[in-house]
């Protein structure tokens, strides 16, 4: 299943300890301890984003997107590597921030500025654990979907923004679903596993949901023609399963669901009737 964000947060772990050994060996010791406690951090948030763990809350995001002061304070080795990692690579490869699917649907990494949004005030997807909602972004509609990086979202967690996006949607609101960038490390480490994978699995549902394509590996294809450097991984490929054999956002499920309830109700309405000319002869 791929172990990329931990493999890759557990060897920067073990470099930090590496440094601190070295830098204690020579008397530095308090100088050092930055480095100690780096490296501690590292080793938690690697351990909290294995598959069989994965526990996002771990970091403290709060629904609006925002960090509690004390969470910021603790995670900062990790949130700021992060952040910085991904400016620069942003930077350094040129990348377009984002892609446009459809009408009105936009998947790409994490807006760190207004620039950096597609344009139409859209509402905003996020699906990342270790970004923060800038300020700027206030006056948007956002709803949190907090993953680890290389992680799914689960179904449960999927449905709810399909739910969201569609009801945006109908309103006739751009919806623009996001996560962070993969670096190249990930990508040597586990070229099989890593790659733009988080706001993509919830955008190939919501293409389902909203009847561009019949079905998430339609989707994944569709997305794929428009934004060439996505790559989701096992993770997202069964998270898309499971929420495909379960969901309630198909369009023809909810037609189905009405039919079934406009019967039901007809044929109870009917019965109720009998009852009463039953009752009058």
């Amino acid at each position: 299943m791929g172990l990329g964000l931990s493999v890759l947060i557990a060897m920067k772990a073990t470099a930090w300890m590496l440094l601190y050994l070295f830098f204690s060996r020579f008397g530095f010791t308090v100088l050092a301890i930055p480095l100690l406690y780096a490296s501690l951090i590292s080793w938690l948030v690697s351990i909290a984003s294995h598959p069989s763990i994965d526990l996002p809350m771990l970091l403290g995001k709060n629904p609006d997107g925002t960090f509690p002061i004390l969470s910021t304070i603790m995670f900062s080795p990790y949130l700021y590597f992060a952040r910085a990692f991904s400016m620069a690579r942003r930077f350094l490869t040129g990348e377009e921030p984002y892609s446009q699917i459809c009408e009105g649907l936009y998947v790409g990494g994490w807006p760190a500025s207004p620039r950096l949004l597609p344009p139409g005030n859209p509402a905003i997807i996020d699906c990342t654990s270790e970004f923060p909602r800038i300020k700027e972004f206030k006056g948007h509609s956002y709803l949190c979907v907090p993953t680890w990086d290389t992680r799914a979202p689960q179904p449960g967690q999927i449905e709810s923004a399909v739910k969201w996006a569609c009801r945006k949607r109908a309103r006739n609101q751009p919806v623009y679903v996001h996560c962070a960038y993969v670096s190249k490390l990930k990508r040597l480490l586990d070229p099989g596993s890593i790659g733009h994978g988080r706001s993509v699995a919830v955008m190939c549902a919501l293409l389902v949901a909203l009847g561009v394509v019949e079905n998430w590996k339609a989707a994944e294809k569709y997305i794929r023609e428009r934004r060439p450097c996505i790559k989701m991984n096992s993770l997202h490929y069964k998270a898309l399963e499971e929420w495909s054999s379960s969901r309630l956002s198909s369009p023809k499920r909810n037609e189905e669901l009405d039919v079934n309830s406009v019967s039901q109700s007809n044929s109870s309405g009917n019965t109720k009737a009998s009852m009463v000319e039953n009752k009058i002869d």
